[in-house]
């Protein structure tokens, strides 16, 4: 189904001369999540992006869909269970996004470890119970040799051994622009580049749509809508404060999180990998393989800058730098070894304060006599000589002997809220990327009732995202199947195995976009058609960054792209020659940041 720049010209016609019954005010996980629901249960539906889609938080994730293991540290089982469950739906209905990706934790003995062997094979075993895992995927431990054996480079002074449970990785923004395809393909007006100027009301002083302007064209038009829900993360409070008759407080506290990417030759390991800071800051790090190159993260700071730029400083560099040459010594990974980077801000909630994001204790963690009486009586339970009741207790003693100081940045509880102003304003906010479609889920109900309950709402769990039309429980053998089209279409194996994970089960439609792009491949030809006329894509960065992950992880290919994109793109939307220029200086802003190309000059003229 077409969706271009075409359709959104179109839409924008449309979108004006009719009145809805749901706008959707920000195009990241959450707004596409709600958009997706409400147009397959039959809702008129408009979303609006000031940006690109995902371009906010929704594509500067840690590129995992977690089961939340860290929440158990502080024992958080309801996070956790909810987590795991959620994971499951969200594989279930983008089986081609999220793949099952187990993850090693190494356990050292020193100051502050989030976890012993004991305890984090307690805390493995309750995370399997929860998330129903069994067979292959299973939990187990290794002992220190058999951790070395596997991850030579890792630091051996204080390692115990590890652990090794099931995770996700996750693509986020392709996940993004999957439910928005979807949504769109279900009859809604989705459009990026959009921003709202005002919400309005009527004459009873109740909401009934917004103000905005195309960014593009600068053109400012109204769209009349019965609901308007705001999904806008990190911006919440900056677009209720467009609602001059909003009258709840502000809520959100954002967070930066900083991630760095070097060739696996630099930093090679098999598989994700969690570990403690070594810094007993209550913190842990991730360092993930992907593609060829090997990323890690997270920095968990709060954040007061512009939103729409988070930046990577010097000292989120130092940090993480410091942190992973402790524990791969022999890496000695400096800021020259650095191909790329993001930064990204969380959408937290204020008053949601006490479970932390990843995996920071500080101020309040448990007392070790807490920790140890919670640790038995899990492990009690998994042995069925205690009830549930019991652990439920434990936990509720240790919280209620926990110090109640001052929250730091990476306690604050990723947890969401659904609100509903005096005049009608309904707000969504907070959560993680895991959670999407059953905050989505909550907010249509919400909606729905607002909407005289005249909808029957689709049962969104069974409901797959546009390239989803696949077996989830036989996702690997799916994949070949739809790799061998590309393959009888002249690809390689490995750019057909590419091209099969990047769209799923829309392959067969991205195959019929089969015109050669002078300076590209097969593969980029097909891929570049295909983001063109059906992925709304208006700029390189938006090709480069989010369609494709070429600027994060394939960097080594992008300069040898950059012109043909360009010159193609150019083409297809009869760019001038000024404009041609300014989307190419824009491309070249985006990755000299990505490159830290500032703080690398920087470090050589010092």
């Amino acid at each position: 189904m077409v969706f271009s720049y075409k359709t959104r010209n179109e839409e924008i016609q449309k979108v004006q001369d009719e009145e809805l019954d749901l706008l959707v005010i920000g195009g990241g996980i959450t707004g596409a999540g709600v958009a997706v629901q409400a147009a397959a249960s039959g809702m008129k539906t408009a979303l609006v992006e000031m940006q690109d889609f995902a371009e906010g938080t929704s594509s500067r994730s840690t590129k995992l869909v977690h089961g939340g293991i860290r929440y158990l540290k502080t024992f958080d089982v309801e996070v956790v269970n909810d987590t795991v469950k959620e994971r499951a739906n969200v594989q279930h209905i983008a089986p081609h996004i999220p793949k099952p990706d187990p993850m090693l934790l190494p356990i050292y003995d020193e100051a502050g470890a989030t976890f012993n062997m004991f305890s984090a094979k307690v805390a493995m075993d309750l995370y399997d119970r929860l998330a129903g895992v069994t067979g292959k995927f299973a939990n187990y431990t290794l002992n220190k040799s058999e951790v070395l054996e596997r991850q030579p480079q890792l630091e051996k002074e204080g390692l115990q051994g590890g652990g090794v449970y099931l995770d996700f990785r996750n693509n986020d923004s392709r996940l993004v622009i999957e439910n928005i395809k979807k949504a769109h393909e279900d009859g809604a007006r989705v459009l990026n580049k959009v921003k709202v100027v005002k919400i309005t009301h009527d004459q009873q002083g109740m909401v009934n749509g917004a103000d905005v302007q195309d960014v593009i064209s600068g053109r400012n038009f109204h769209i009349n809508a019965k609901v308007v829900i705001n999904t806008s993360g990190p911006w919440t409070d900056e677009v209720r404060d467009l609602d001059k008759k909003d009258d709840l407080s502000d809520q959100m506290r954002p967070t930066k999180g900083v991630h760095l990417v070097v060739d696996k030759e630099k930093l090679n390991v098999p598989q994700p990998t969690y570990f403690d800071t070594g810094e007993n800051d209550g913190r842990m790090i991730f360092v993930v393989p992907r593609e060829d190159k090997t990323y890690f993260g997270t920095t968990d700071t709060d954040y007061h800058g512009d939103l729409k730029h988070p930046k990577v400083t010097q000292e989120d560099v130092d940090y993480l730098l410091r942190i992973v040459n402790r524990r791969y010594p022999d890496a000695k990974i400096g800021l020259d070894d650095i191909e790329a980077s993001w930064a990204g801000l969380r959408p937290l909630i204020t008053a949601n304060g006490g479970s932390d994001y990843n995996g920071g204790g500080g101020s309040e963690k448990l007392s070790d006599e807490s920790f140890n009486k919670v640790v038995n009586t899990t492990k009690e339970y998994l042995e069925d000589s205690a009830k549930r009741d019991d652990v439920e207790k434990a936990i509720q003693e240790a919280g209620s002997a926990q110090d109640s100081g001052e929250v730091d940045p990476s306690q604050i509880s990723r947890g969401s809220s659904l609100e509903e102003a005096s005049d009608g304003l309904v707000t969504l906010s907070g959560g993680k990327i895991t959670d999407y479609r059953l905050m989505a889920e909550g907010a249509l109900k919400k909606i729905n009732k607002k909407l005289d309950n005249q909808f029957d709402l689709i049962d969104s769990k069974e409901y797959p995202v546009s390239g989803g039309d696949i077996d989830p429980d036989n996702v690997d053998e799916e994949i070949k199947k739809l790799a061998k089209q590309a393959q009888d279409k002249g690809l390689n194996e490995k750019d057909a195995l590419y091209l099969a994970n990047l769209y799923g089960s829309n392959l067969p439609t991205v195959l019929t976009y089969d015109e050669p792009i002078k300076g590209l491949s097969q593969r980029d030809s097909f891929s570049l058609n295909y983001a063109l006329n059906e992925e709304l894509v208006l700029t390189p960065v938006d090709y480069f960054l989010r369609r494709t992950n070429f600027i994060l992880f394939i960097r080594d290919e992008l300069d040898a792209l950059e012109q043909p994109v360009l010159d193609k793109m150019a083409e297809f939307y009869q760019w001038s020659d000024e404009e041609k220029a300014n989307y190419q200086k824009e491309l070249a802003e985006v990755v000299a940041e990505s490159d830290l190309k500032e703080l690398k000059e920087d470090e050589y003229r010092e």
